[in-house]
């Protein structure tokens, strides 16, 4: 997930503008007409993942399909030599729309074992810890190399990069798909209803659940926030720092922190409970884009200081948001309002959308702004405007996205709702790994 999550986000934009040719606006388009088709595959995916979890006894079938996806991973950067432009965009689009369809038939299947376990509030957390940690370690490997790998801007350069990050690809689902069988082994698997619901029984379900919808469009904002930072990173780091090479660089100190502060948050999440520490890494990413809005004249050391602020931030967003998912499922499933399947459908939907409208946005920012796209090996020297357009997009643009984000994130009430569930368990159970009298089975410690 950390290779296909950051890659695309962090480079395809940049590959498209400046190396196939391809005009700002269509390259935007290229990025988010993709993402339109998740929004409908997603909850088809998700109510498919029920219907196969009723008849099986669990969700790896539609998890081995995903190992698929390092084809069209690898065939997205291997643009034949001859197309440019518009053709380059196409190809790079169909590539992009079956590379989703594949990683969708993973990831709806795969975020929804938490909310199957037979487990709690605070257990459902550590085990987001354990998935945020190792995302955030694939997000590093990709977010650094792979910007090295292409630093000449070459085509082949892309290719050559896309070829040797596959092989990470198809081994880490290898081990997703046992490691989600050994978790389920050893917790239990609680399977959906027996009664089945239409796709559009399930949306409408999941929408009506006023703490899921505030969680849903909050992280919608979120994660289009983050991904526009992806997205612009490289052109901030060329236009305004002046200084390409330093893409990697705020890469690994976005993203190192991120791998380390997890146990903190977590403890966070003990003393106050999942909803404020999710309102202050919200608040903390807020303050860290307006923080870069001086530019160049920040200076780098403070530029990387902010950046680790904001990479700590990051970290606190992946791991509150997808640990809260599960105790909406969890409710939800308790008044028989919907299943597991169905919400991680819709929330995947939502979620691919916020990566494909980030950098959407700042696509057209930078197309409204007059940014002239190149082709290897040229470089077009760019307007003032425009300039000044990619500082702001990179700043006060995310920052007024994640406000938003803050604001829909304030109206989930379930953590008030059921304030014992914020207090850490005291059930002997939580120690002797046995059953807790709800059916609950906690984690080995």
């Amino acid at each position: 997930m950390g290779l296909w999550v950051t890659v695309p986000g962090l480079l395809l934009l940049y590959f498209l503008t400046q190396t196939l040719g391809v005009p700002a606006f269509l390259a935007g388009a290229t990025l988010l007409l993709p993402k339109l088709v998740d929004i409908v595959v997603h909850p088809l995916l998700g109510s498919r993942s029920d219907r196969q979890a009723r008849r099986t006894g669990h969700r790896r079938g539609m998890l081995r399909w995903g190992l698929l996806l390092a084809v069209a991973w690898t065939a997205m950067f291997s643009v034949p030599g001859g197309l440019t432009g518009t053709s380059a965009a196409l190809w790079v689009g169909g590539c992009y729309i079956a590379g989703n369809l594949l990683f969708a038939c993973f990831q709806v299947p795969y975020l929804t074992t938490p909310s199957d376990l037979r487990i709690g509030y605070h257990e459902r957390t550590r085990v987001f810890l354990f998935r945020m940690v190792f995302l955030t370690l694939g997000l590093l490997a990709a977010g650094v190399s792979a910007p090295s790998l292409v630093a000449s801007g070459e085509r082949g350069a892309y290719a050559r990069m896309a070829l040797l990050l596959a092989g990470g690809l198809v081994l880490s689902g290898l081990l997703a798909v046992r490691g989600v069988r050994r978790l389920t082994d050893h917790c239990g698997f609680k399977a959906p209803g027996e009664r089945a619901h239409s796709v559009r029984e399930d949306v409408r379900a999941a929408w009506r659940d006023r703490d899921f919808r505030a969680l849903l469009l909050s992280y919608l904002f979120t994660g289009t926030t983050t991904h526009l930072f992806l997205a612009a990173l490289p052109f901030y780091t060329q236009y305004v720092l002046r200084d390409r090479s330093l893409t990697a660089v705020l890469m690994g100190a976005f993203l190192v922190p991120a791998t380390v502060v997890g146990p903190l948050w977590l403890r966070v999440s003990r003393r106050t409970g999942k909803q404020r520490g999710l309102l202050i890494a919200q608040g903390m990413f807020l303050a860290g884009s307006l923080a870069l809005l001086p530019g160049r004249a920040l200076g780098t050391a403070a530029t990387l200081g902010v950046v680790v602020v904001m990479g700590a931030a990051f970290a606190g967003l992946q791991l509150f948001a997808f640990s809260m998912l599960p105790d909406v499922v969890a409710a939800a499933e308790a008044r028989g309002a919907a299943d597991a399947g169905a919400y991680t459908g819709v929330w995947t939907a939502t979620e691919a959308t916020g990566t494909a409208v980030g950098p959407y946005v700042y696509a057209a920012v930078l197309a409204a702004a007059g940014f002239v796209s190149t082709t290897e090996g040229t470089t077009v020297a760019q307007t003032d405007p425009a300039l000044r357009a990619l500082l702001w997009g990179f700043t006060a643009l995310p920052a007024v996205l994640m406000g938003i984000a803050l604001f829909f994130q304030r109206r989930y009430g379930l953590d008030r709702a059921a304030g014992r569930i914020s207090a850490p368990s005291r059930t002997p159970a939580s120690t002797t790994g046995l059953p807790s009298p709800d059916g609950h089975r906690p984690l080995s410690p």
